[in-house]
């Protein structure tokens, strides 16, 4: 008997082996996997988010509030047409006037910065001069998505708004999420604090007013 189990455990050790090899050689290659893809996967994600963008260039569509908490009766946005125009379109950089009824002053501006994106608004006066609070914002952590990017408050926007004694705002956090051929999205969060208005992407709208800053 002792004689057979040894035979019989000297059999099984190739195949052991062979198994044992298998194994090492998918664990090494989903490793490799894995050190490759997110480079991959960041470069894609970010062209395909501004991609997305692009493909709306030049159109217009109508939001509605859909998140604003703490609710305020006296903010600006209550009540009134809210529309995003997806006007300068390169996949460097994407200006998109966000209008709020007959206040045009408001335009987001999404540029790209090798792997990352950065989100600032840019607030002009009805003459086109800069807002004393204007070029806030954030820049994305990663690459995020091809469908949603967040932008966490930036070095630059704290100083402005230490300046501008705005210190509720220094942990403000900007997203935006497109669904193509859907929605889109514009959100803020805080603690204590989220707004979002969301586009419906299925019917384009008249485009307002040149925002102000620009010439048409």
């Amino acid at each position: 008997m002792a004689g057979r189990n040894q035979m019989q455990s000297v059999a099984w050790r190739p195949a052991l082996v062979t198994r044992a090899a298998v194994v090492f050689g998918c664990v090494l290659c989903l490793l490799t996997a894995c050190a490759v893809a997110p480079e991959q996967r960041t470069a894609k994600s970010v062209e395909d988010f501004m991609g997305a963008l692009a493909s709306l260039c030049g159109q217009s569509f109508a939001g509605k509030i859909t998140a604003n908490e703490p609710a305020n009766p006296d903010d600006a946005f209550i009540g009134k047409d809210l529309v995003m125009h997806v006007r300068d379109c390169d996949s460097a950089r994407m200006a998109i006037p966000f209008h709020v009824g007959d206040d045009h002053s408001r335009t987001w501006l999404i540029t790209r910065h090798a792997d990352r994106l950065r989100l600032e608004h840019d607030h002009r006066h009805a003459d086109g001069s800069p807002d004393s609070l204007s070029f806030y914002g954030g820049d994305a952590a990663d690459a995020g998505s091809a469908t949603r990017q967040e932008f966490p408050i930036n070095d630059a926007t704290r100083d402005l708004f230490t300046r501008l004694d705005l210190m509720v705002s220094m942990t403000n956090v900007w997203a935006m999420e497109i669904i193509p051929g859907a929605r889109f999205s514009y959100q803020l969060t805080r603690p204590g604090r989220v707004f979002q208005v969301d586009f419906d992407l299925t019917r384009p709208v008249a485009t307002p007013p040149a925002a102000w800053g620009f010439s048409k």
